[in-house]
């Protein structure tokens, strides 16, 4: 199967990026364009997942965008990678399980580049770094309720080509 990558330069909006996944959807079950890979960053911006409650919403001043995506509240801001991928789990079986499994073994991978060890935890989803009983969150696979670190925190400031890695780890595991 084919996968087409995008890696944006600029940030991209928020809103814009979701009308261009959906139409991407559409067009993957509509037979009229294949799977896609995208790596952007967004302009800063609050989204509230499906299970986000106002009451947990610190700051009721904070301009949030509600999608009809999982999780609960989001930050997108400068710097930060966001990883979209459009795959038709109709070609790819419908297993999910081995879907997000698959995904955390591309994030591990990604990190180990960077000589970070990182884990999966099959209690909370995501990429974990550090001792089991004291870790951080440095990835989000959709779902985003822990505290995050990032790559600069763990002392990795030389990130220039991440978006190579990042795209020969998704496409060594999903081509």
């Amino acid at each position: 199967m084919k996968i087409e990558v995008k890696n944006s330069v600029k940030p991209v909006d928020y809103i814009k990026s979701i009308k261009i996944l959906d139409k991407r959807v559409n067009d993957i079950l509509l037979g009229k364009k294949g799977e896609l890979l995208w790596i952007v960053e967004h302009n800063s911006v609050y989204t509230a997942g499906t299970s986000a409650k106002v009451e947990d919403l610190l700051d009721k001043k904070v301009n949030v965008i509600k999608t009809n995506r999982g999780g609960k509240y989001t930050y997108h801001g400068s710097g930060q990678k966001v990883v979209y991928f459009v795959l038709d789990l109709n070609k790819r079986g419908k297993d999910i399980r081995n879907l997000v499994n698959q995904i955390e073994k591309c994030i591990i991978r990604v990190l180990k580049f960077y000589k970070i060890k990182s884990h999966a935890d099959r209690k909370n989803i995501g990429i974990w770094v550090g001792k089991k009983n004291n870790s951080m969150k440095i990835a989000a696979i959709g779902i985003k309720d822990k505290e995050i670190t990032s790559l600069k925190k763990l002392g990795i400031n030389n990130t220039n080509n991440i978006n190579k890695i990042i795209v020969k780890e998704f496409l060594g595991i999903f081509l």
